[in-house]
């Protein structure tokens, strides 16, 4: 028979096993193009965001505001049919300003994640 402490352990032991599984069950940004944060010197045609699992398309969604908060995409994000972990969206001509790309995801195991991250678009001279 085991004792109390003994339970307690294999108890502990079964939930740290657990952990990493649960944490890893939502989908992820991998990737983008362009990259957060990244300083371009010309406006991108789009925006292309990657995933670490499958996506469901129905349900995931990207756009792009102006500094102003004003949407400047073309309000045509898809799931690519060759590639169900990427999400893209194609761009009207972006002048120089910092823009933030909004994305709300459903990955096929049923979590939904929802980021942002900025990039900036430099005067060229």
């Amino acid at each position: 028979m085991l004792r109390t402490n003994q339970v307690y352990r294999l108890l502990l032991l079964a939930l740290i096993c657990l952990i990493p599984s649960v944490a890893s069950a939502h989908a992820y940004l991998v990737k983008s193009v362009p990259a957060g944060r990244a300083t371009l010197f010309s406006s991108p045609a789009k925006v292309q965001l990657w995933f670490n699992e499958r996506l469901e398309a129905k349900y995931s969604s990207a756009s792009v505001y102006d500094p102003d908060g004003k949407r400047v995409d073309a309000d045509n994000a898809q799931v690519s049919g060759d590639a169900p972990k990427q999400l893209s969206i194609a761009l009207k001509q972006l002048q120089a300003g910092r823009y933030t790309v909004k994305f709300r995801v459903l990955s096929v195991d049923g979590h939904v994640v929802e980021q942002s991250f900025p990039f900036t678009i430099r005067e060229t001279k």
